[in-house]
Formats: structure tokens, C-alpha cells, sequence
């Protein structure tokens, strides 16, 4: 196929004759029967790679392209209403900035069936932009470039593995897991197992309270002292034993946890109370369809409350149909791996570098920072590890077990664009409970809303140093500090979003202060001073 200089389409056919000019073309298309030489453009067919890029990536980029439409233009000829297909030139349409991209772009979209896969069929007909240009890079799909960073990420850090193993040799100890010094752990294990008794002290204050056999202020002090004891037991039992750090700290865990309980069972039992004597029970009854306010509290409910994985309590939660044991099975399969991994980077390389190292805020600076960033990479993969462990895994298997319905224990807290979306994203059971308990009473009492985060953000630094400072018998206030530091970071990631309108300005930063430096600061300064303790003592 040809275009004359006037536009009109030439045709050759089998014959071996010139072809008429235009206009002795169109007085024999309007005789009865054409020659059979003569191509037949009534039906066309569509040239299959062009139909393939319909919807391209340089309309897609907003690059103004003619259609197929404009591109061939179809004039009625004659009586019999057959068709002449003639092309149009494109008229050097603008493209996004503004600019003419190009002018007379030539044919595209169709092609009569007797020319198609030849070698003067177009190969260019549209205008299109390259895929990482500027314009079309984020509207391409990257799951290719996603998958071939995995494979790096593999290969680097298992050529890094084969090195570690050849110049130190497997550096996991046997008590690791297990030593004779556990053994003397047994006052930290039997007050683990103590502690669930000050739930049942909360239930009969409870009971006491529904039937009105104690005041509303003596219920209240009555469970002030009891979530006191319940954390006070704990920190007492680690100070008095001289027992391992991770002893110290599964216990202290587990003593958060059931201080969060007790004030969450307390609370909202308080508030039950409160609604049932007010005078609008209709509407509280609206508002919280999840309760029986007047049926008080059963042991049952409380029971299902201190092991479900939650912190919230509520008399009725969702609930699945059955328990998938199979699923189970997996789950605990993964957990297994991924436990030993995060106790093979600890013993494997987090060990040697803090061994090697100094005080991060005593020794000198360059060696500090040296030190950080190398200890930066495994730290990051053992808070994964323990993530995917503890979020995911555990909890769900626990939430399978008890067909505990609400499983959204996290969010995607890898996208927080700020500081404040990742704390309230990464862990949702403390984060509904600090919602309810803490955040919207103080909103309600007329705090200001800064003031209700402050200390929001004040009760979560003092239960994380509980965890980081009992266990080492130290208190140097680093974890309270470290969280405590979170307010002018979600002040500053919050005005850059506002200020730069871009989701990866908070995001980079949120990962630097929190993975980079943050964490191996904390590993490094904690590791120093419990050394420091030992030889002193």
C-alpha cells in the first residue's frame, strides 16, 4: 500500500498494468460488477499488532494520539454506498506540556486484509512514550524489577552467609536456647504462672460491683490496686533474681499484656455501668450492640478475654466456623523457621559486632557510626523476623485456635508516608486499646487532642522501658526516651507530607530514624551498660 502525494490510497493488485488514477478508480467502483483485480475495502480487518496496543503507554502517559478513527477517514462513493478508505494525516496534535510532538504521523489502527504481514505494512502509527520515561514510569507495572530484587537480596546475603561461616565458623552456642542458668530461672516461671490470678481478683471485684455489694469508688480503687500489684509483682521478682535477659524480658511481656487486660476489663465494665444507670439506654444499647448490659460479667467471658489476642475486651466477639488444623500446622511449621533464623543472625552477627564494639556515646564518632550502620542490617531482619513471628504467625494461630474472628493485628505499616501512621498501623491491638483507654477519655474531658497524644505516646515510653530496662536491672531511660522522641518526628515527617505533597519523603524517613539508626542505637547503648553493670558488680 502507497499514499500519493494528494493523500489518496493506491492499490496493487495481481495485475501487472498501472494502476488508473484516482478518478477512473471511482467511476468503475460505481459499475454493477468490479474487476476482480480490484481489492475490496468494504470489510477490513485490524492489524493484530496494532489492536494489541489500543490502550498504549503513550496514551496512557497523556500524550494526545489520533484514533483510528481520524487516522482513516471512510468516504461513501457512489450509488451502491460501498466505501473508500482513505487515510488522514495527522494534524501535529499537543501533548502534554504543550508542546507539537509531530506533525503528519502518517496511517495506523487498520490495514485492508491483502497487505497485512507484509513488508510494507506500518510499523509506526502512534505516537508512545518509552516506559521509564517521566511521564509513563509509574503508570507501568515493576513486578519484574520487584522480583529481580529479591534474587539479589538472596544472593548478596547468602554469599555474605558463606563468608561469615568460613572466617568465624558457626558461632550458635548449645545454650542458646537451653543452659543451666535457666534452671535457676524458676522464681521468673513461677511468677508467669502466678500472674493470671490477678484476673480472677478483677472478676470478683466485678461481681462484687454489678450487684451492688461495694461502691463505685471502692471498685475503683479496689482495681487500681490489683493492675498495680500485677505489674509491681513482676518487676520485683526480675530485680530480686539475677536470671537471664530473656527471661527477664518474656516475663515482663507477659506482665504488660495482662496489665492491659485487667485495665481494659475494668474500664469497660465501669463504663457498662455507667450507661446502665443513665437514663439513655436506648441509644447506648445502639451504640454498643456487642454488650448485654444487664448481664453483668460471666467468668466464661473473662476466661475467653485473657486468652484471646486481643487487649480489648467486649462480652462477644466475631468468631469463625471451624478450625483449620492444617492451616495450623503450617503456620507453626514457619514459626519454627523463621525463630531459628532470627536466633542464627543474633548469635551469628549481632553477637560479634556488639562485642566489638564501644560505647556508642563515650568511644569515638566515626567508629560509633560505623558500627551502627553495620549492625543496622541484621537488626532490621531479627524486627521482621519477629514481626512476621509474633503478628502474624503467632497470633493467628492463637486466633485459629479460639476462632477468633477480627484478625487485622496490623496493617500496612511498610507504606506510612508519616511517623504517626506507622504507630498507628504496625500494632492494632495496642493501638485500639491506647484509642479507647487513654486517647478518647481524655479527649472527652476536654483535653486537647496534642495533649491526649502526649500522653498516649507518655504511657507507651514508660511500658517499653519497663521491658528494655527490668530485664537488664539497669535504667538509663533509652527506650523512653526513643519513644518519647517519636512527637517532634511526627511533627516534622507531617509537615513534610504537607509541604512536599509525597508519600516517599515520611516513608524514607520513617525507615532511617527507625531501622537505621534508631534500633542499633538502642541494641549497642543497652548491651554497653548491662557490661558496664557486670563489671562493676
Amino acid at each position: 500500500m502507497a499514499i500519493s502525494g494528494d493523500g489518496e490510497t493506491q492499490t496493487f493488485g495481481r495485475s501487472s498494468e498501472p494502476s488508473p488514477p484516482s478518478s477512473d478508480l471511482r467511476r468503475r467502483r460505481r459499475t454493477s460488477s468490479p474487476a476482480p483485480a480490484t481489492a475490496d475495502y468494504s470489510s477490513t480487518t485490524s492489524f493484530p499488532a496494532f489492536e494489541a496496543s489500543t490502550v498504549d503507554s503513550g496514551e496512557e502517559s497523556g500524550v494526545e494520539t489520533s484514533s483510528d478513527a481520524d487516522e482513516y477517514h471512510r468516504v461513501t462513493g457512489g450509488e451502491d454506498g460501498e466505501e473508500n478508505v482513505r487515510p488522514a494525516m495527522s494534524t501535529g496534535k499537543k501533548d502534554v506540556d504543550g508542546g507539537r510532538r509531530s506533525e503528519g504521523l502518517g496511517v495506523g489502527g487498520t490495514v485492508p486484509p491483502q497487505f497485512l504481514y507484509r513488508a510494507s505494512s506500518p510499523a509506526h502509527v502512534k505516537v508512545k512514550e518509552s516506559p521509564l520515561s517521566s511521564d509513563a514510569i509509574f503508570r507501568q507495572s515493576h513486578a519484574g524489577l520487584f522480583n529481580l530484587c529479591i534474587v539479589v537480596l538472596i544472593a548478596v546475603n547468602g554469599r555474605l552467609i558463606i563468608e561469615n561461616l568460613m572466617k568465624y565458623g558457626l558461632l550458635i552456642r548449645a545454650g542458646f536456647w537451653f543452659s543451666s542458668k535457666s534452671l535457676r530461672d524458676w522464681p521468673l516461671l513461677m511468677c508467669c504462672l502466678t500472674l493470671p490470678l490477678f484476673s480472677l481478683g478483677a472478676f470478683l471485684i466485678e461481681k462484687l460491683a454489678w450487684h451492688k455489694f461495694i461502691t463505685e469508688p471502692l471498685a475503683i480503687s479496689l482495681h487500681v490496686t490489683c493492675t498495680t500489684t500485677a505489674i509491681s509483682y513482676p518487676v520485683y521478682v526480675i530485680l530480686r533474681c539475677d536470671s537471664a535477659v530473656l527471661s527477664g524480658f518474656t516475663l515482663m511481656f507477659f506482665a504488660c499484656i495482662v496489665w492491659l487486660k485487667l485495665v481494659s476489663f475494668a474500664h469497660t465494665n465501669y463504663d457498662m455501668r455507667t450507661i446502665v444507670k443513665s437514663s439513655d439506654k436506648e441509644d447506648a444499647s445502639f451504640n454498643f450492640s456487642g454488650h448485654d448490659f444487664e448481664k453483668g460479667v460471666s467468668f466464661k467471658q473473662l476466661v475467653d478475654f485473657m486468652v484471646a489476642p486481643t487487649l480489648c475486651y467486649q462480652q462477644n466477639y466475631p468468631r469463625t466456623m471451624c478450625i483449620r488444623k492444617g492451616w495450623v500446622i503450617r503456620q507453626l511449621v514457619k514459626l519454627v523457621i523463621c525463630t531459628g533464623l532470627m536466633g542464627f543472625i543474633i548469635e551469628q552477627y549481632i553477637n560479634p559486632i556488639v562485642k566489638n564494639s564501644e560505647h556508642p556515646l563515650k568511644g569515638n564518632l566515626l567508629s560509633a557510626i560505623e558500627r551502627v550502620l553495620k549492625l543496622s542490617v541484621p537488626t532490621l531482619y531479627v524486627w521482621l523476623c519477629m514481626f512476621y513471628c509474633f503478628f502474624h504467625l503467632w497470633l493467628n494461630i492463637l486466633a485459629e485456635l479460639l476462632c477468633f474472628g477480627d484478625r487485622e493485628f496490623y496493617k500496612d505499616w511498610w507504606n506510612a508516608k508519616t511517623v504517626e501512621e506507622y504507630w498507628r498501623m504496625w500494632n492494632m491491638p495496642v493501638h485500639k486499646w491506647m484509642i479507647r483507654h487513654i486517647y478518647l477519655p481524655c479527649v472527652r474531658n476536654g483535653l486537647p487532642k496534642g495533649v491526649a497524644v502526649f500522653i498516649s505516646f507518655f504511657v507507651s515510653a514508660v511500658f517499653h522501658e519497663l521491658c528494655g530496662s527490668v530485664p537488664c536491672h539497669i535504667f538509663k531511660f533509652w527506650a523512653f526516651i526513643g519513644i518519647m522522641f517519636q512527637i517532634p518526628l511526627v511533627i516534622l515527617t507531617n509537615y513534610l507530607q504537607n509541604k512536599f505533597k509525597s508519600t516517599m519523603v515520611g516513608n524514607m524517613i520513617f525507615w532511617f530514624f527507625f531501622c537505621i539508626l534508631g534500633q542499633p542505637m538502642c541494641v549497642l547503648l543497652y548491651y554497653h551498660d548491662v557490661m558496664n553493670r557486670k563489671v562493676n558488680t
